[in-house]
């Protein structure tokens, strides 16, 4: 079983900063890449970024320059570093990881999300 825990959503004002966190436990081979997706109401799932094993990172265009995507292979943990928070970034936040399992093979699992809420 392979389980991914997001945490550190909430509510923010504009201009502010949150940091997520998202953690992958359970038995597995390796993790490749691992990224982060939002949804907010009545919008479709969007990428928001992405990250190899190696460390190469891709954004949106939306979050550029003011969200940061890092992991700690170690940790098996992938960060999402938001600043600069706007109205619209506003969703509820999914973490996601190109998982190998021995038996099993490769497949993606997703986090149960954490919201997110840039509001005055």
């Amino acid at each position: 079983q392979v389980q991914l825990v997001e945490s550190g959503g909430g509510l923010v004002q504009p201009g502010g900063s949150l940091r997520l966190s998202c953690a992958a436990s359970g038995i597995f081979f390796s993790i490749n890449d691992m990224g982060w997706y939002r949804q907010a109401p009545g919008k479709q799932r969007e990428l928001v970024a992405t990250i190899t094993s190696g460390g190469n990172t891709n954004y949106a265009d939306s979050v550029k320059g003011r969200f940061t995507i890092s992991r700690d292979n170690g940790q098996k943990t992938v960060y999402l570093q938001s600043n600069s928070l706007k109205p619209e970034d506003t969703a509820v936040y999914y973490c996601n990881a190109d998982i190998l399992r021995v038996g099993v093979g490769r497949r993606m699992y997703w986090g149960q999300g954490t919201q997110v809420t840039v509001s005055s």
